[in-house]
């Protein structure tokens, strides 16, 4: 049984993580997702979605839980990472001035979990404005220097043009973060956790979106998995997200997950069918460049 995955969400105060989580959960699309927040009053799950609940925990629709760890993440963490039926993945859904990266330390300290990527939303509409305050700028900048995926929220509320300015703002200022929009924090699971449909990781044709573009690519020959890694991680491939099993020149087959720059390669003792599913934006993903490196592409 491999490391469970664990996926931070930040994001100052009204950047949009109650709705973002929300929508996490409405597709799970069978997935066991276990989310933790400070308080259960700071994240309202919608009411349609919740079976039970008691002083604890929360039951939603499709197994998924969400609990509250108060004072205490690091207890909360090993405890859920030994909760029956086992989770298929955690999102821990921090405060408005919590420090993402703070958070991943202290799941780095838990050797059943590992951090799977941090998602920090910006507001479209005052992320500018507010980086730049006297009092609250220093937190945002920060929490946007841990991000591996940096959400534009209420992106529909900013002009077409205002946003690319604004994207280009970003990815000047924080280069190691990917930068994708949302309205009303619709953004696939295959982008935010790594998540395709059934766990399958060798069609693309699982995974469809109008703003993504996802390819599914393939190694005839052994590579070096953590060099391949590393180069699907360059910002030129325009890649937001890559997972799946590739043969190492080791002679074993190897796990590669992406998110962001944020990159990780692992050797399972039951390793997937081999193939690789890679995400980016639309127009944005280079395919040629992907040939070069020795993919085939389908």
């Amino acid at each position: 049984m491999g490391a469970l995955p664990v996926t931070i969400v930040s994001g100052y105060l009204g950047a949009g993580k109650t709705t973002l989580v929300n929508q996490m959960l409405r597709q799970a699309d069978g997935a066991k997702i276990a989310v933790l927040v400070n308080e259960f009053g700071e994240l309202p799950i919608d009411e349609d979605l919740i079976e039970a609940r008691d002083d604890e925990l929360i039951s939603i629709a499709g197994g998924c839980i969400c609990c509250s760890f108060g004072s205490d993440l690091a207890a909360a963490l090993k405890q859920m990472a030994e909760y029956q039926p086992r989770p298929d993945h955690i999102v821990i859904e921090a405060s408005g001035v919590a420090m993402p990266g703070a958070i991943a330390q202290t799941v780095d300290l838990i050797p059943e979990l590992r951090v799977e990527g941090i998602c920090v939303l910006a507001d479209s509409l005052n992320i500018r404005k507010m980086s730049g305050d006297e009092y609250i700028g220093d937190t945002i900048e920060r929490q946007l220097s841990d991000a591996d995926l940096i959400l534009l929220s209420k992106a529909d509320l900013v002009d077409q043009a205002d946003l690319e300015v604004l994207q280009d703002w970003l990815a000047e200022h924080w280069p190691c973060a990917r930068v994708v929009t949302a309205v009303q924090g619709q953004v696939p699971n295959a982008v935010l956790l790594g998540r395709f449909a059934g766990g399958e990781t060798r069609s693309a044709g699982q995974f469809a979106d109008d703003k993504y573009q996802s390819l599914a690519v393939r190694l005839e020959t052994p590579v070096d998995a953590r060099k391949l890694a590393q180069r699907l991680a360059e910002p030129s491939l325009g890649l937001v997200r890559a997972k799946g099993f590739v043969r190492d020149i080791s002679g074993r087959p190897a796990l590669i997950q992406l998110a962001g720059q944020r990159t990780e390669v692992t050797f399972p003792e039951k390793p997937g069918a081999a193939g690789l599913v890679c995400i980016g934006l639309k127009g944005r993903i280079d395919p040629r460049a992907l040939q070069e490196l020795g993919l085939g592409i389908s």
